[in-house]
């Protein structure tokens, strides 16, 4: 009985074919979808969200499970990024739907094998909805979420002025690949090999994501991120819109299962302060055909407030990865 009413609940939250949206959903712009070979990625500074009423109604479109884990959380800080975390993947995902709109409160998700959370449509095949993929990534001062369309993807964020406990070198021993630990090892400026580090960090990690096993069931040490034309100053580029210098590929440790032909990197640096790593597979159809740009539109966001599209500006540089960034509409 309780599944029947769950079911009469969320198809009461969903106007199809061009009906009134939802009130909490009215003042979203709604955006198209993704394109093949196209990640849209969204992301939001805590520190510029200060109103109160808006915290509140991001808290709303939550569910109950998000709220109990919300309020189990001690210190607001935490707390209000955990709200903002979730409100940003409900408000994101509720843009895509073009024929069905979807109250953001209304959307369900779970969890694969390896515990990547996932959109759950199993209440909404009927209306033929996108398979939209979506992973999310924070940080205590910037918080992103990316978007494909069938196509999975992985993204990371991390803090430029992040520091390690540990020397750089001791850190890289314990988590990375013995190639990565030596193009470190020829970077003799201790400050441009942190920095080197915390890229090769984010871009494992947003693999790792990308590929939906976790940390524990792909351990950063058996894989290697590498770059077509590596040199010993590092794989920092000079700032473009398009870049074409560098291919980020990544080598697992059994090449029979020619995994890094199947994924394509971009790395950014973004408002000056985080570096910024998107995965996403290669289309079967276009493997073994040389790599091809990945088209990518960036917003920065205000959920309910306002949209800013970051393109060819100081807010967005493009390190290196085959990437154009592409207006938004």
């Amino acid at each position: 009985m309780s599944s029947l009413l769950d079911k009469a609940r969320l198809m009461m939250n969903i106007h199809c074919l061009g009906r009134n949206l939802v009130t909490a959903s009215s003042s979203l712009h709604h955006v198209q979808l993704p394109g093949q070979k196209e990640a849209h990625f969204w992301y939001v500074l805590p520190d510029e969200i200060k109103d109160t009423n808006l915290l509140n109604q991001y808290f709303e479109i939550l569910s109950p499970s998000e709220k109990e884990n919300v309020f189990r959380m001690s210190g607001e800080q935490l707390k209000k990024r955990a709200i903002l975390a979730r409100a940003l993947v409900r408000t994101t995902l509720a843009r895509y739907q073009t024929n069905c709109q979807i109250d953001p409160k209304a959307l369900r998700f779970k969890k694969n094998s390896y515990g990547k959370p996932e959109v759950d449509w199993q209440y909404t095949e009927d209306w033929s909805l996108p398979q939209l993929h979506f992973n999310l990534s924070h940080t205590s001062s910037l918080i992103a979420c990316g978007v494909t369309v069938g196509s999975p993807i992985g993204i990371d964020v991390e803090e430029k002025q992040r520091r390690l406990k540990n020397d750089v070198l001791a850190f890289a021993r314990r988590y990375f690949s013995p190639d990565e630990i030596e193009m470190l090892t020829q970077i003799a400026d201790p400050e441009l090999r942190r920095l080197e580090l915390i890229k090769l960090w984010t871009l494992k990690e947003a693999y790792v994501k990308a590929v939906g096993k976790g940390f524990s069931n792909s351990p950063f040490n058996t894989f290697t991120v590498r770059l077509g034309h590596r040199t010993k100053t590092g794989i920092h580029l000079r700032p473009r819109v398009m870049s074409k210098a560098q291919e980020i590929t990544v080598e697992p440790p059994d090449e029979s299962k020619n995994v890094s032909g199947n994924w394509q990197f971009v790395l950014l640096e973004l408002d000056g302060s985080h570096y910024a790593a998107i995965c996403i597979e290669q289309e079967s159809t276009n493997r073994g055909k040389g790599s091809i740009p990945v088209n990518l539109k960036l917003r920065k966001t205000i959920p309910f407030v306002e949209d800013e599209c970051i393109l060819g500006t100081e807010k967005a540089v493009v390190i290196s990865g085959l990437t154009t960034l592409l207006e938004c509409e």
